[in-house]
């Protein structure tokens, strides 16, 4: 079962630490309270004065669940209530327009992508109402990726056929375990058929990727159960697989105290070294941050070609955009700040019916902040950074700003995660595991900050 990626147990253990995913850099424990809406109103007529003709991408949170899987570390809302889906959507069409007055109309959108809880919750004509609230504002791209996340047990032939219409072309399925076990003790029954159906339809409909998502560390799971759920997977053979690390934080989400039994980290190691080799061993790239991909699918082509970026939305191929998000928790990125709404669906309901934006917190981005996200994702989503080229761009010598940095280095060096040469930094297969713990070496806010003090998932 080795492969490349096989890191030794030793050193597994070694770098097993709580980290961020840099989905943000600065990451959100950074962010402040005092950063209210007037702030990101600021921040939105700086980025329309400084980013004109930039692209924008769309990201709309969809809260609501009818019941509650107990592995669930997302922001959800569980309801049955079509009354309150329809006061949420009339509230993000509000969010918009007030966004809206200080954006420029003639950008262009070349991503959307709507994430949950379950946006497949929504019925096809509310499906068609949020999706012309978004475009009634801006136009799209012609070539621009629409995606959704569905949870199979609610998404109906009805709901596919509506997505396919509008011009949805990628969808993300949650999986998890296919083991009726492992299923029943997650509270997510969910047949490998009608999986295997929803994907062969969405083929059908001529959506251009399907992603699956798999889960490793949850109840129940052993090496043989987890086996036979690669199989499985094998079998529908989809574009993308992001396969996670479960994070029990049961003081963080208590629902996930029903777990009274999980995998050791060794067998944890086992179930996530287990998928490696067998994704890589059916063909799919190894994207970096439990992310899988086919040769042909565009996040492998844009990591080969050193195009691809990450963002709150994960990876991404669309090569320079400033992110919009609408609805209860979501996050904006707008190159020079970020913001965070309300969390829960009172708090926000509450700012818009005020005539608010709905924000929390938020940080306007420092240079030198700009400096280090660049060269945080640079390292996550290439493997691969041109030292000269980051210094030219930021007006910087490169090893005397970083001294620090590439000191604390080495030691990664030494164990195989990296390869230090004078003009850049490459990220060994043994590295690429452990992305999250390079990454880590260049975050200037983690470097005077206790372990204790980190409010991450561990690395591994």
């Amino acid at each position: 079962m080795a492969t490349e990626f096989t890191v030794p147990r030793d050193l597994v253990w070694k770098y097993d630490v709580p980290g961020p995913r840099y989905t943000s850099y600065p990451t959100v424990p950074e962010w402040s309270a005092e950063y209210a809406a007037g702030d990101a109103i600021a921040s939105l007529q700086a980025n329309a004065a400084q980013r004109r003709g930039v692209p924008l991408s769309l990201y709309v949170h969809v809260p609501f669940c009818t019941k509650l899987c107990y592995y669930c570390g997302c922001n959800i809302h569980l309801t049955r209530d079509d009354a309150l889906v329809e006061r949420y959507l009339d509230a993000v069409a509000t969010e918009l327009a007030l966004v809206a007055e200080h954006v420029d109309g003639a950008r262009r959108i070349v991503q959307i992508h709507w994430g949950g809880g379950t946006p497949t919750h929504l019925n096809p004509r509310q499906i068609e109402r949020l999706f012309g609230i978004l475009t009634g504002r801006f136009g799209l791209a012609a070539d621009a990726e629409i995606s959704l996340e569905v949870h199979p047990n609610v998404t109906t032939p009805d709901h596919m056929r509506t997505l396919a219409s509008l011009g949805f072309n990628r969808i993300s399925m949650g999986v998890q375990d296919f083991d009726p076990t492992v299923q029943q003790a997650i509270h997510r029954i969910q047949p490998f058929e009608l999986t295997r159906d929803l994907v062969d339809l969405a083929r059908e409909l001529k959506f251009q990727s399907v992603n699956l998502d798999l889960m490793y560390g949850l109840p129940h799971q052993t090496a043989p159960r987890f086996a036979d759920t690669l199989e499985k997977v094998g079998r529908i053979r989809p574009d993308r697989v992001a396969l996670f690390n479960y994070a029990h934080l049961p003081s963080v989400y208590p629902h996930q105290k029903a777990f009274k039994e999980l995998p050791t980290r060794d067998q944890k190691l086992d179930l996530f070294e287990l998928a490696i080799a067998y994704f890589t061993g059916q063909g799919y790239q190894y994207i970096g941050m439990d992310h899988f991909a086919l040769p042909e699918n565009e996040l492998s082509r844009a990591r080969a070609d050193r195009t691809l970026r990450r963002n709150f939305m994960g990876y991404t191929t669309c090569a320079d955009s400033d992110l919009l998000s609408l609805g209860m928790s979501a996050i904006s990125d707008l190159d020079g700040a970020f913001y965070q709404n309300e969390r829960k669906l009172p708090g926000y309901f509450e700012a818009l019916d005020a005539g608010r934006l709905p924000v929390i917190r938020g940080m306007d981005v420092s240079p030198d902040d700009k400096l280090r996200r660049e060269v945080i994702y640079t390292l996550a989503c290439h493997g691969w950074l041109d030292k000269e080229a980051v210094a030219a761009r930021h007006g910087i010598a490169f090893d005397t700003h970083f001294a620090p940095e590439l000191a604390d280095l080495r030691p990664l060096a030494q164990d195989g995660l990296v390869a230090l040469e004078p003009g850049h930094i490459q990220v060994l297969p043994r590295g690429q595991v452990l992305i999250r713990n390079v990454c880590m070496v260049f975050d200037a806010y983690l470097r005077n900050k206790p372990e204790k003090a980190r409010t991450f998932s561990r690395t591994v």
